[in-house]
């Protein structure tokens, strides 16, 4: 009888041999100097069992040098390596083991499943077929198990036009330039917040610039402005946490801890440009232009209190917390802001942020009642504040009433309570408060369908649903705004598919934003005419003082000329005045020999600030 099949097998690999380590080769190598193939093993200089990365520097496993190796079979014969290369991709496919130089170190971490599958890969949607296929196929083969457990399918960089970079073109960016000018951190922020990394990425460098001034720029004000007043009052936290801390300190720390929970979420969820937005709105709208505006006050003026330590406190934290949630997307600068925070207070030990723990969230300081009145208030100063900017009405200016209507009792008390807040933001005298009837008496608001959001809700119905929504009464219009929701023809309208707005009162200016209304009373008296030239003055001189490099704390004195304009509105507000910008007196002469030029309204005059 002939050879079995498997007889026929081992003779034809009868000079078979796989090599699966640097110490198997060497060890091959030395057999085949032995039989006379080879005079000297070219990884003579490798030790075995040495894991380090020097000793393995010293081997190159590469094709020139491996294809000069000749091995001996069992039978004695001379071998030479097979000339046949599997797909690379399957060396690629290794990483998850080889990163971890599996299976000679970190045996565990493998078999144990500690470090594997992975959590997530990321490469080019045009990896599919390759590297993501060639990871799940030796995973499989070798362990019985995915690879990985989440991929992350990266988009391509376009143009700012959408349209692919190339020489030929003449669109491409070069990136050593880009990073050279703008920086690794903004650089990386910018495609992160710009779009999802699944998405093509419209590439802009005027979209960098924006991120460096409207993040990094406000985050590194925000720091500024801190270090400047705590370096004055040799703030360092070494106090203990003050426990009853202000309405506002109590606010931005309950976003920020918002923050904390939205951020661990998305980070988790594999959305990072969710991460970089809901951190950009935090600094920019909550920190910057919120919590630090309305609180310059408590920093610059007053003794080294309780309110002025818990504000002190309150904005370190915000600082460090912040750095810490962004440090895995800009880890430069993230790193920097800690070690400029973290060297005065020594409050951690760790030499980097990136080695210090990820925020955790403390829910016992989250006050969701408080953050729902905060953030109706900022609704109500934006609205008002837009009615300014289209009325050409400077802030500085004073104006006597802000009309709101309220839909229910919870935002009348919500509105209540945070109106001296809304006044002193807006510069107005009074806050008018007003049911839904007399609202619909003075308030006349319009309606119509919004037809993008409503077209995959509605369908055919779309004219006969729209037609009637287009037609709603005040009171229709009312209950969709209380309700939030109104059925129609048997659909769920809800505010989100409708527009609406409101018709001027006269001498009122009138603008919305969902639900919140605002009236503004744009009629200007004698009185409020000259408490705006009053604040007016006070912002020329605190420029003044700020230009001549007076020190915060500097008292000084103010001399006008007698034929000085809106000296009466001056005068009759002298008090005020003085007290904001630290003056003991304003004196009235004949003229000024020494002086600086101010402008009020388009009208220069005269002034001498000095220091006492």
């Amino acid at each position: 009888m002939g050879n079995s099949v498997a007889d026929l097998e081992n003779r034809r690999f009868e000079g078979r041999k796989i090599i699966g380590s640097v110490e198997e080769i060497y060890n091959e190598i030395e057999k085949s100097i032995a039989a006379g193939f080879m005079t000297e093993n070219p990884f003579k200089d490798f030790v075995i069992g040495d894991m380090s990365e020097e000793n393995y520097a010293l081997v190159d496993l590469h094709k020139n040098i491996v294809d000069q190796v000749i091995l001996v079979s069992d039978s004695g014969k001379a071998m030479k390596r097979e000339s046949d290369l599997i797909d690379v991709w399957f060396d690629s496919g290794s990483m998850p083991y080889a990163q971890l130089h599996y299976p000679f170190e970190n045996k565990e971490l493998i078999d144990n499943n500690k470090a594997f599958p992975a959590d997530f890969i990321a490469e080019g949607v045009d990896q599919t077929r390759g590297w993501f296929y060639t990871l799940h196929a030796i995973g499989t083969a070798v362990f019985d198990s995915v690879a990985y457990k989440n991929v992350m399918s990266n988009g391509l960089v376009l143009d700012k036009n959408g349209i692919k970079m190339s020489k030929s073109k003449g669109n491409g960016i070069d990136p050593f330039e880009t990073l050279a000018v703008y920086g690794p951190d903004a650089t990386r922020w910018y495609m992160v917040s710009n779009a999802n990394p699944w998405e093509n990425l419209k590439f802009d460098i005027d979209g960098i610039d924006e991120i460096r001034r409207k993040f990094f720029g406000t985050l590194y004000n925000t720091y500024s402005f801190f270090a400047l007043y705590a370096n004055v009052d040799g703030f360092n936290y070494s106090e203990k946490d003050v426990e009853n801390r202000p309405e506002i300190d109590r606010w931005i720390l309950s976003e920020l801890n918002l923050l904390i929970q939205e951020v661990k979420a998305f980070y988790e969820d594999y959305e990072p440009t969710r991460v970089a937005r809901a951190i950009n709105t935090f600094v920019n709208d909550n920190l910057s232009n919120w919590y630090v505006r309305l609180c310059r006050r408590r920093f610059w003026k007053g003794d080294y209190s309780d309110d002025k330590i818990s504000a002190y406190q309150t904005l370190y934290t915000c600082l460090e917390t912040v750095a810490k949630l962004s440090a895995p997307i800009a880890p430069f600068f993230m790193d920097q802001l800690y070690q400029d925070l973290n060297k005065v207070t020594g409050k951690e030990t760790a030499e980097s942020i990136h080695l210090t723990d990820f925020p955790v969230a403390d829910e016992s300081l989250i006050d969701t009642d408080l953050v729902e009145k905060t953030h109706l208030a900022q609704t109500i100063t934006s609205l008002v504040l837009s009615i300014r900017r289209a009325e050409s009405l400077k802030v500085r200016q004073p104006l006597q009433r802000v009309l709101i209507p309220v839909l229910d009792s919870k935002t009348e008390k919500q509105i209540a309570a945070v109106s001296e807040l809304i006044k002193q933001e807006v510069n107005v005298k009074e806050i008018q408060l007003i049911n839904a009837e007399e609202a619909s008496d003075l308030i006349v608001k319009q309606i119509k369908p919004n037809f993008k959001a409503l077209g995959p809700k509605l369908g055919k119905d779309m004219k006969v649903v729209g037609g009637e929504i287009a037609n709603f009464n005040a009171e229709q219009i009312s209950t969709l705004e209380k309700e939030g929701k109104l059925d129609v023809q048997g659909y769920e309208i809800t505010l989100d598919d409708v527009e609406i707005s409101t018709k001027d009162i006269p001498g009122w200016t009138v603008t919305s934003d969902g639900k919140t209304t605002v009236a503004l009373d744009l009629t200007l008296t004698d009185e409020l005419k000259s408490e705006g030239i009053a604040r007016e003055f006070i912002n020329r001189v605190q420029n003044l003082r700020k230009d001549k490099e007076f020190d915060l704390t500097d008292r000084i004195s103010i001399t006008l000329e007698e034929n000085s304009p809106f000296l009466n509105d001056i005068k009759k507000n002298e008090e005020y005045i003085s007290s904001e910008v630290l003056s003991n007196k304003i004196e009235i002469v004949s003229s000024l020999s020494n002086f600086n030029e101010i402008e009020i309204d388009e009208v220069n005059f005269k002034i001498n600030v000095e220091k006492n």
